[in-house]
């Protein structure tokens, strides 16, 4: 068993916070989007087989993992971090901003891999754990459609990498730096979508007495679906339904064919889930069909809820309340933004937590956004600390 004195801290990195800085900055300035991380992927891989971790590259796409056995444990730990950017094209100003026309690291993404990075590196020189450290490089967390979390389980991930627990965490801008934010049970959002075409009868603006007109019907929807969170689902659950787009017609005299809306679902448990499906699917059914208009509905699960385990986020807590102090650790308001971390807790128990980035850092997405340098010593150390305490004999 470690002593807390032989367990990795805060101050441990500072000698390698300006080398650590350098790498997130280089990482920012060369960001790539998902399923084309094939740079990223590269650069990570070649400095973990440096420092002696056995690399397996083009895991689930570019995924890169790295392991590094210690001792004679039988334990195996997963940390996990995202590699991919997105397609915004950055307004910082920075000296250190994208290079890349059209792309940027706006969620963050490149403190995420700097910071497990250095935490490997840590881990490597100081070898103090007993069993086998994994760590999960992912590519295209951002991904619609089949995410990197879904292509490295896919391809084996757990089965080729086994891991007797998996972690993760998301930088949150608003939160101080150096203050962590867990809870157990769910966290983060399943995100759903829906794609609804209304059909009805085009015609002439000025006879409409002669049309069905699906732009009237997507109104009356709109307005329908307001009820589905207000009136469907317990007051004690949370949920949101959002009609983020609606598609109809070009020209002002003319009462188009068809008229299609794209919609956005978030839930916390399974149940509300499927209660906002059948509610949504028979709301757009009942209002088109009253107006006269028919429907096809193209309904899509995405993102499942993130759910962290009892005993795993507990164990977390305790990790970097000795870190940190227990005054740095809050507990998380559930976040109705999703994550494809989610599809790693369906596989493994583990916990995922979010590491403040700054009151004043801008929002997630955001041209604006970028990564707080300052917060890569409290990631790492809360990684290694935790590797350490886990990987014990």
């Amino acid at each position: 068993m470690l002593h807390d004195n032989t367990l990795a801290r805060l101050s441990d990195f500072e000698e390698t916070h300006a080398e650590f800085t350098a790498i997130r900055r280089h990482l920012h300035q060369h960001p790539e989007l998902s399923h084309e991380e094939a740079e990223t992927a590269r650069f990570v891989a070649e400095k973990l087989e440096g420092w002696g971790f056995d690399v397996t590259r083009g895991v689930g796409g570019h995924g890169v993992v790295g392991r590094l056995t210690v001792g004679t444990g039988k334990k195996s730990i997963g940390i996990r971090a995202d590699m991919d950017a997105l397609p915004i094209t950055e307004e910082t100003g920075l000296a250190h901003a994208s290079t890349v026309p059209g792309v940027m690291h706006a969620c963050g993404h490149d403190g995420h891999t700097t910071m497990l990075l250095a935490a490997a590196d840590y881990l490597a020189r100081t070898r103090r754990f007993s069993g086998t450290l994994t760590v999960i490089f992912q590519p295209a967390e951002e991904a619609s459609g089949k995410s990197g979390a879904q292509r490295m389980i896919a391809d084996g991930l757990f089965q080729r990498f086994p891991c007797d627990a998996v972690f993760g965490l998301h930088n949150h801008p608003g939160l101080e730096e150096g203050r962590v934010m867990l809870r157990s049970g769910p966290i983060m959002a399943a995100s759903d979508t829906a794609r609804i075409t209304i059909t009805g009868k085009g015609g002439h603006a000025s006879r409409p007495h002669l049309a069905v007109d699906p732009v009237y019907v997507a109104c009356m929807l709109v307005v329908a679906l307001q009820s589905v969170v207000s009136r469907s689902i317990d007051p004690t659950e949370t949920a949101v339904v959002t009609v983020g787009a609606i598609h109809a017609g070009e020209a002002a005299n003319v009462i188009p064919e068809t008229a299609t809306m794209a919609l956005s679902i978030r839930s916390f448990n399974a149940g509300v889930r499927d209660r906002l499906q059948a509610r949504i699917t028979a709301l757009a059914t009942s209002v088109a069909e009253g107006h006269g208009a028919s429907v096809e509905i193209d309904y899509g699960r995405g993102t499942p809820v993130v759910v962290n385990s009892e005993a795993e986020t507990a164990f977390l807590k305790s990790v970097v309340e000795d870190l940190l102090g227990p005054d740095k650790v809050s507990l998380c308001p559930l976040i109705p933004g999703s994550e494809d971390f989610a599809y790693m807790l369906e596989e493994r128990p583990g916990s995922f937590l979010r590491l403040g980035n700054g009151v004043a850092s801008a929002f997630l997405h955001n041209l604006r956004y970028d990564f707080n340098d300052a917060a890569i010593p409290v990631g790492a150390a809360i990684w290694a600390r935790l590797a350490e305490r886990f990987l014990t004999e």
